[in-house]
């Protein structure tokens, strides 16, 4: 056993690890052999994270650490310090970020695509602009003088600004404006027409600077001067925290001087003057524990994640097109072929398409009399909601869970919750106090043959381009049986259901979870075959971690593919010794998760929507499905295997925040996502 103090020694804080794993993604984008437009998209997806970041975990931490509460003071001091070190982290990584923002620019430049600046227009450029500003950016630009503002927290947070120094002819003192960049409506970077020597483009930023005279028409200035900066708002105390119950209550009330939508990090041109930036800074209302962090030209670089391509595929990643599956790909009915046995698909290797063939199948089929769904996130343009409402007009009773705390989704859930309910659909807005985060789908069958899809990832057609997700399609009568047990459950939050064969959240996925594990350690002392494996987003949950440690002390193999918040530390002698770690990031977000244990040789598999993290196994709806049919459990296991073997895009997570790459010089290269992906073609 982990004593306890080796045990919180041993134990990676949530935060500090996913500082760690936003850096495997900024390291990725400093790799020389990943595509040059691909390292710009990785850029902007670590800009895009660290933003989320502060909006919701520092926000978090910042109540905490301000609290009044005398009974939370350990956990305001581990605040405090634990915003010292992300901060410590930030300033570091922000400069790999500059350097990396700065190479990859230089290596565009080699390609003949150039970002030119304000200044560095020829004439027909300039031309260009003007005539730019004059028909699609004047009207939405609308400078306010600096004086005016009372707080810059009322403005969004979403957007970039410049802060304007101005000089009139022959005054000394200066005037002062702020202008938010409407990249919206007019986009982050602007093309130049092209010229054989290249593709020209600018940022908006630039554009604006360079229109200043035209901006302030008329008012006699002769010097203009403008300084990007950005700031990130507390966004809300997080809900599905990893904090203990009651605790969540107390900060609210504890906490006076921190406000939701209070600044908690300014990120600004570091050539920004003295007098300009105490004006900007005077606006913030900050306080001792929030991040200021001088940085470079330029900011809110989640925008190169829409980095326009200029013609050149040759520097992004070859096109993978979804693999067909024959068995699915033909006349007959989907429902039928699953009524007749287990069938798969993981995305993005296999096409979402599969899923949405078996909803619209169902919603015209006279064989099928209802159909029950769970919605987390939604597409821009749902396939999936239409085919639904396609359903409901058809006469079969259909039921969706949609989530609306589905965070930054919100607006768009209740958008299409109505659309839904002026169909006919039933809509069920979760379970109060508890998230409904599970993926699955029941179709009734007025034979009594039902069907259910069960997946890892949302019902979302975007995301299925994108994230690796698995999903399980069966008629197997338990497994459906309990599927539409868990939509009872919802229905009837904290009825007395029972599950034959899911593993399901808030109620006993925890406890069956420790079971498995402790059945592996068992099973080790007494000599049969033992191990773990998992694919998992996040670990951190503190009972979960320690039964892992405890599982490693025995001797338990435990190998764990786990992209992002990772609590454990692998390798540390006595406690960790058979733990193996890797974190893959690649041209697809790894999402899918998958648990094999030996089980003394019969080789228990599930998948589901579940991580090991306090939110997931305590505080919402979850579902975790056995796998049964073998081809299908060869798949997964396939799939776990490759990415244990990826010493191309994996890196070793030990708790050290270094990354470290698991290449040696007799390794041979292996990249699991190609790998997969040429034996699904095979």
């Amino acid at each position: 056993m982990i004593n306890k103090k080796t045990l919180s020694e041993a134990y990676v804080d949530r935060d500090l690890s996913w500082m760690y794993f936003n850096r495997r993604i900024l390291q990725e984008a400093a790799k020389p052999q990943v595509p040059l437009l691909e390292r710009l998209s990785f850029l902007g997806i670590y800009s895009n994270n660290l933003d989320e970041f502060f909006r919701v975990r520092m926000a978090t931490l910042g109540r905490i650490a301000e609290c009044e509460d005398k009974s939370l003071r350990s956990e305001r001091e581990h605040a405090r310090q634990l915003i010292k070190q992300i901060n410590k982290l930030n300033n570091k990584y922000a400069k790999e970020y500059e350097h990396a923002i700065h190479e990859v620019t230089r290596l565009l430049r080699e390609e003949n695509i150039f970002l030119l600046k304000e200044d560095e227009l020829d004439e027909g450029q300039q031309l260009f602009v003007r005539q730019f500003y004059r028909q699609k950016l004047s009207g939405f630009v609308s400078p306010v003088w600096l004086s005016a503002v009372r707080q810059l927290t009322d403005e969004t947070d979403e957007n970039i600004y410049l802060a304007v120094k101005m000089q009139a002819e022959g005054r000394k003192s200066f005037d002062y404006a702020l202008i938010a960049l409407p990249v919206a409506e007019c986009g982050r970077f602007v093309r130049l027409p092209d010229k054989e020597s290249g593709s020209y483009l600018m940022y908006l930023d630039d554009v604006i600077r360079y229109c200043l005279p035209m901006i302030f028409s008329g008012l006699n200035y002769v010097f203009f001067k403008a300084y990007a900066f950005k700031f990130t708002k507390d966004a809300e105390m997080e809900i599905d925290n990893d904090l203990r119950n009651g605790m969540l209550q107390k900060i609210s009330k504890g906490v006076k001087s921190r406000k939701k939508g209070d600044a908690l990090r300014v990120i600004y041109d570091a050539d920004m003057p003295k007098d300009l930036l105490k004006r900007v800074m005077n606006k913030l209302n900050l306080d001792k524990l929030d991040t200021v962090l001088g940085g470079g030209r330029y900011h809110n670089h989640k925008d190169l994640m829409s980095f326009p391509d200029c013609g050149r595929k040759d520097l992004k990643y070859p096109a993978w097109e979804p693999v067909v599956k024959p068995e699915l790909d033909g006349n007959e009915s989907l429902l039928k072929l699953i009524q007749k046995g287990d069938r798969f698909i993981h995305v993005p290797y296999h096409s979402f398409d599969y899923y949405i063939r078996v909803l619209q199948e169902a919603a015209v089929s006279k064989e099928v009399k209802s159909i029950k769904t769970t919605l987390y996130r939604l597409a821009k343009d749902s396939k999936v909601v239409k085919a639904l409402i396609c359903a409901a007009r058809n006469g079969k009773k259909v039921t969706v869970v949609i989530e609306l705390l589905a965070r930054f989704d919100e607006a768009s859930n209740i958008g299409w919750s109505k659309k839904m309910q002026d169909a006919g659909i039933h809509v069920i807005f979760g379970v109060e106090g508890l998230k409904v985060h599970s993926k699955i789908t029941h179709i009734g069958m007025k034979t009594g043959n039902d069907i259910a899809c069960i997946s890892t990832g949302n019902f979302h057609e975007g995301n299925a381009r994108m994230y690796t997700d698995y999903m399980l399609m069966t008629a197997a009568r338990n497994v459906v049986h309990d599927v539409n047990s868990v939509f009872i459950f919802i229905e009837k939050p904290y009825s007395p259901v029972r599950f034959k064969e899911l593993l399901v959240s808030p109620n006993e996925m925890k406890q069956k979870f420790v079971k498995l594990i402790n059945d592996e350690i068992k099973n080790k002392q007494a000599g049969k075959p033992a191990y773990i494996l998992v694919k998992i987003n996040h670990i951190t949950d503190t009972a979960m971690v320690k039964k892992l440690y405890e599982a490693s002390a025995n001797g338990v193999p435990v190998k764990l593919l786990v992209r992002g918040n990772c609590s454990l530390m692998a390798g540390i002698s006595g406690v960790s010794d058979t733990i193996c770690i890797n974190g893959i990031i690649d041209r697809y977000l790894e999402h899918s998760r998958i648990f094999i244990f030996a089980a003394g040789g019969e080789d228990k598999t599930f998948i589901g929507s579940a991580d090991w993290m306090p939110r997931n196994l305590d505080n919402r709806v979850e579902v975790v499905t056995p796998v049964y049919d073998p081809l299908i459990k060869a798949d997964l296991r396939k799939v776990i295997e490759f990415g244990l073997r990826d010493n191309c895009q994996g890196s070793i997570v030990d708790g050290s925040g270094e990354n470290r790459p698991w290449t040696t010089e007799n390794d041979v290269p292996f990249r699991s996502q190609e790998e997969l992906y040429k034996s699904y073609k095979e």
